[in-house]
């Protein structure tokens, strides 16, 4: 059982990296066969903003043992000046200014955003699943996401939105890949979950067009594809449902139905990892993953923390 958790660990981190780096081209090769016919040609698979916070999400967790908003948001600061052509929307730099600038918080200045409102923009859902494996099984899963993202999102949706991710990521991790997926249950537990009115409606959607077996070309505009959290996230969900038994046929649908194909594929395959693990994962795509013995190693160690005593 141990291996196969950790098997979900990986699965769940590598495959969240690959639907970002998939992802990433399909916005230039939205077509399946072109897509296709690229990632056989490409040596390396380079991901985004995305796998770059999550590794920076799940070092911070390994180094404090949960979350520590300061320490967060000083990993996330130090990678985006390391590396600031990953991609990164202009809410998380101007977030790190601010704190550098005025010697405010990262929650301060999360807050300050957009006239006081916070970002409810998907960064902080792209990011998680880090979060969703860790604490795939507490009691302060919803607490434990929250305060991971509202070191640079801190509008309730922004928030809500990634928390309810992370429910799903570890609603996957708990359910055998051999087994089917129960739909209603796992539908309905995220709209129990989400605290916010827009997400619990678009979960209540989501339940709706899977009972109706609706095609992603039906789908995908009713949900939403844009940046913002709950016009991204629930499509998200929606593809991992659609498509539970299947890495690939999750990451096609959710990166090839446009919008924000990036995170549409990291956090529809978060979920489609964690469920599967990773030898589903297909060998070809894993070898050519940019950074993936860091990513496999944090994975690892996340799974050595989750077996001992968590605060």
């Amino acid at each position: 059982m141990e291996a196969d958790l950790k098997a979900k660990y990986l699965g769940g981190m590598v495959g969240s990296a690959l639907g970002d780096a998939l992802g990433e081209l399909a916005f230039w090769n939205p077509e399946r066969k072109r897509l296709c016919a690229l990632v056989e040609r490409l040596e390396e698979l380079t991901y985004t903003d995305d796998t770059a916070m999550a590794i920076g999400l799940a070092a911070s967790i390994l180094e404090k043992r949960g979350i520590d908003q300061q320490h967060l948001g000083d990993t996330f600061s130090r990678n985006f000046n390391r590396e600031p052509w990953r991609g990164y929307a202009p809410g998380p730099p101007a977030v790190f200014s601010l704190v550098r600038s005025g010697g405010i918080s990262y929650v301060e200045a999360a807050r300050s955003l957009f006239e006081g409102a916070g970002s409810l923009g998907n960064g902080a859902a792209m990011r998680i699943v880090p979060v969703g494996l860790v604490f795939h099984d507490s009691d302060c899963l919803y607490e434990v996401a929250v305060a991971s993202a509202e070191v640079t999102h801190a509008h309730p949706v922004g928030k809500d939105g990634a928390a309810v991710l992370a429910r799903a990521i570890a609603q996957a991790v708990k359910l055998s890949p051999e087994s089917n997926i129960p739909g209603e249950l796992f539908t309905q537990r995220l709209i129990d979950f989400a605290r916010t009115e827009e997400i619990r409606r678009k979960m209540e959607l989501v339940r709706t067009l899977i009972r109706e077996e609706a095609p992603p070309a039906r789908a995908a505009p009713l949900l939403g594809r844009s940046v913002a959290v709950d016009e991204s996230m629930p499509f998200a969900i929606y593809s991992f449902l659609r498509h539970p038994k299947s890495f690939e046929e999750c990451l096609f649908c959710a990166t090839l139905s446009g919008g924000d194909r990036d995170t549409l594929g990291a956090m529809a395959c978060a979920i489609s990892g964690a469920h599967l693990g990773l030898e589903a994962i297909p060998h070809s795509w894993r070898q050519k993953l940019e950074n993936r013995p860091t990513i496999e190693r944090l994975a690892s160690s996340l799974h050595e923390l989750t077996r001992s005593a968590l605060p």
